[in-house]
């Protein structure tokens, strides 16, 4: 089997201060394309990275699955990587993460509540919205979750197609009934398990934010992405890869123990 090459996909948006703190911290040998997505930062997020030699991509749309599919024809590697670069994704676990999709899972996620791992960036809003929408993934599709929301997981580039992750329909009817755009990683969550995909969890935790705010829309997410998990049961069901320029990926038709 040929090579798999990794990309890094960072979302960016005022993150000066994590950026020149994470950043450093990621060796460029890990992956074969570092991108950064960002929102339309003003406190020079943007001038740091294309300084320091990073590809940097400003969305057109504002809203954080456009921050993904705005650049999904950019993404040169065979496995995609996706993180925060606000110090709540430990770098130091990206080898692991790439390491367990080259081993054949489809979807791996790094895990804010697996093993001994914790948040330290959850109040008890967001604890108890991760716990209760975690849950209900896993009764409503089947699926072992300890983490279904977290932006920290890495998967073959396939999978956004066979999963339809890239199509406007996936999202829309929840952001018009809620009035907000939403992102790819609840739904990418559920329909992997729907399609009986193999996936791991690796236990990462959550580290403090570094300067910068939360960008959540905690509400108006939350809504939304309640209603995207019970409209599931009957939207969408497993089907042909849609995009016909997708590299082929081997299929493990398991799921979590």
């Amino acid at each position: 089997m040929k090579s798999m090459k990794v990309t890094l996909l960072a979302l960016t948006l005022n993150e000066i201060d994590g950026i020149k703190a994470i950043m450093p911290q990621i060796d460029r040998s890990w992956v074969d394309q570092i991108l950064f997505s960002d929102g339309g930062s003003t406190d020079g997020t943007i001038e740091w990275l294309k300084e320091n030699g990073y590809e940097v991509h400003v969305q057109k749309k504002k809203g954080i699955r456009h921050a993904y599919l705005e650049v999904l024809d950019q993404i040169r590697g065979d496995i995609v990587l996706t993180l925060s670069p606000d110090g709540n994704c430990p770098p130091e676990s990206i080898p692991s993460l790439i390491a367990k999709v080259k081993e054949g899972y489809d979807l791996v996620i790094g895990s804010r509540y697996s093993d001994s791992a914790t948040s330290q960036d959850d109040d008890i809003v967001t604890g108890f919205g991760n716990w209760l929408f975690t849950k209900t993934v896993n009764v409503l599709h089947g699926a072992h979750y300890k983490d279904a929301m977290v932006i920290y997981r890495a998967f073959p580039k396939s999978l956004i197609y066979e999963l339809d992750l890239h199509r406007e329909e996936s999202y829309l009817l929840p952001e018009k009934l809620f009035g907000t755009v939403i992102s790819w990683e609840p739904l990418m969550s559920v329909r992997a398990a729907k399609r009986k995909k193999k996936i791991v969890e690796i236990g990462v935790g959550e580290p403090p934010r570094i300067g910068g705010h939360r960008k959540l829309q905690i509400f108006r997410w939350g809504a939304a992405y309640y209603f995207q998990f019970w409209r599931e049961l009957w939207f969408w069901r497993p089907g042909k890869v849609s995009e016909p320029t997708v590299r082929s990926h081997a299929v493990v038709e398991e799921t979590l123990p």
